[in-house]
């Protein structure tokens, strides 16, 4: 018998897949995929603007008009 929770097995991270069947999932499941997918959408954001950034600072060394 496991005595601390620290010894129990961790649930493996559930993969979210575009376009799947969610009409299964709980209020739960679903609560977490979205927050999930905003962690990845703010993530995205960020780096697209420092992509931006990095062609900012490209085009003006280069002076590219």
């Amino acid at each position: 018998m496991v005595s601390d929770p620290d010894d129990l097995p961790k649930k493996p991270k559930t993969e979210i897949v575009i376009g799947q069947d969610i009409s299964m999932m709980s209020e739960f499941e679903l609560s977490a995929r979205i927050e999930t997918l905003e962690g990845e959408i703010a993530r995205s954001r960020e780096a697209i603007k420092a992509r931006q950034a990095t062609k900012a600072a490209a085009d003006a060394f280069f002076k590219k008009s």
